[in-house]
């Protein structure tokens, strides 16, 4: 296969020009207008963020993009599906309430946002894999499978469980409908270790299916296996390390799950992703809260293959220097620190995020050889 064009611009702008008109610029560069968008609906995938977070991408981008698409004479929505844990956005109103309440209105961004597996998150359709080793069915929201064009607007960050939050996590985990999500995480199944365990039962908080019982007498958290779905949410939640996957391979098929979940997405219409490097958390924009960057920002990527995309995204951020006062500064500065040679990793060390590259890879999802094309 060929090398796939990944084109790039930095931050910096000029006198009269701001980021968004820089962005709509890198988008008619890297080729947007070769996609007969004339009449076609588009669906503009994207994260909302979780109330109390700040770390998502301003709705200023979203108008960019829905904006060249409407020049274009396609007819744009943003989308996201409901999440599979408790929250501000795990139905299509409270949903809509948490975009609203982050900026996100058919005035600041130029078109409608629809949910994309409807009210309660049942509203999906089965799409075919193919080449797929682990998923032969995947559960898409319906309203993302109905476009005729396919755009990921991506916030680039790090992820708790995945390493970092990309175009491929972005596209397979965030168009799952909630049996999708379920589907995507349920070979994992977190352990609790009671000499780290506190007690203090924030992870039970965050649990949707009863996975997680307090034993009043032990002032400890236990998982029950039965009703566990191994969402990983109780992971992110918890400050004192006590909790983790039960083998590393669960993390890694999570990944290979996600990769193929995307490729669902992708496969047999014309798409068109977007990467935004910055506010560089060191987890999920789904958190109700986000940490100081781990690595200074660095600019905005755009592609038309997802994978070569992630590949230039993660590969400028090993680049970068990391930030003083981060948490991956802080997990240098320990005593017993391991270096991985690799800032998501050392950020966040029971992450892993090459399975899902490589095994994008191996499906045809796309390449992970790129020519970076940049713009000034």
């Amino acid at each position: 296969m060929e090398k796939a064009k990944v084109y790039f611009t930095d931050f910096r702008t000029k006198l009269g020009e701001g980021l968004p008109t820089k962005l709509k610029r890198l988008l008619r560069q890297a080729g947007i207008g070769q996609i007969d968008m004339d009449g076609k609906f588009v669906a503009i995938k994207m994260h909302f963020g979780e109330l109390g977070n700040l770390g998502f991408l301003r709705p200023n981008y979203a108008k960019a993009v829905a904006d060249v698409v409407k020049e274009l004479g396609g007819r744009p929505f943003l989308t996201d599906c409901n999440t599979l844990y408790p929250g501000s956005r795990k139905n299509a109103l409270e949903h809509l309430y948490c975009a609203w309440e982050n900026g996100f209105t058919p005035m600041t961004v130029g078109c409608p946002i629809l949910i994309g597996d409807g009210l309660k998150g049942t509203d999906d359709i089965a799409v075919p894999v193919q080449g797929g080793t682990y998923i032969k069915e995947a559960k898409i929201g319906r309203a993302v499978m109905d476009a005729d064009v396919f755009i990921s607007l991506t916030h680039f960050k790090g992820h708790e469980m995945v390493g970092f939050g990309g175009a491929i996590k972005n596209i397979g985990m965030g168009c799952g409908s909630r049996a999708g999500k379920k589907d995507q995480h349920s070979n994992g199944k977190p352990t609790i270790h009671a000499e780290a365990c506190r007690g203090c039962r924030a992870c039970e908080r965050e649990c949707a299916n009863g996975g997680l019982q307090f034993d009043a007498q032990a002032k400890k958290m236990r998982v029950d296996e039965a009703a566990c779905v191994g969402c990983g949410r109780c992971i992110g939640a918890c400050n004192f390390d006590a909790i983790e996957f039960q083998s590393d391979a669960a993390t890694k098929e999570l990944n290979c799950r996600i990769a193929e979940y995307a490729k669902a997405v992708v496969d047999g219409r014309p798409c068109f992703h977007v990467s935004l490097v910055m506010d560089i958390t060191p987890n999920c924009d789904c958190h109700s809260e986000n940490d100081t960057a781990i690595l200074p920002d660095v600019g905005m990527f755009a592609s038309s293959d997802p994978l070569a995309l992630d590949q230039a995204c993660v590969d400028a951020c090993l680049r970068s220097d990391p930030l003083p006062g981060s948490q991956l500064a802080d997990q240098m500065a320990r005593a017993d620190f391991c270096d991985h040679h690799d800032h998501f990793e050392n950020t966040t060390p029971n992450a892993e995020y090459k399975t899902c590259l490589a095994h994008a890879d191996r499906i045809g999802l796309g390449t992970r050889a790129y020519e970076l094309i940049v713009m000034k």
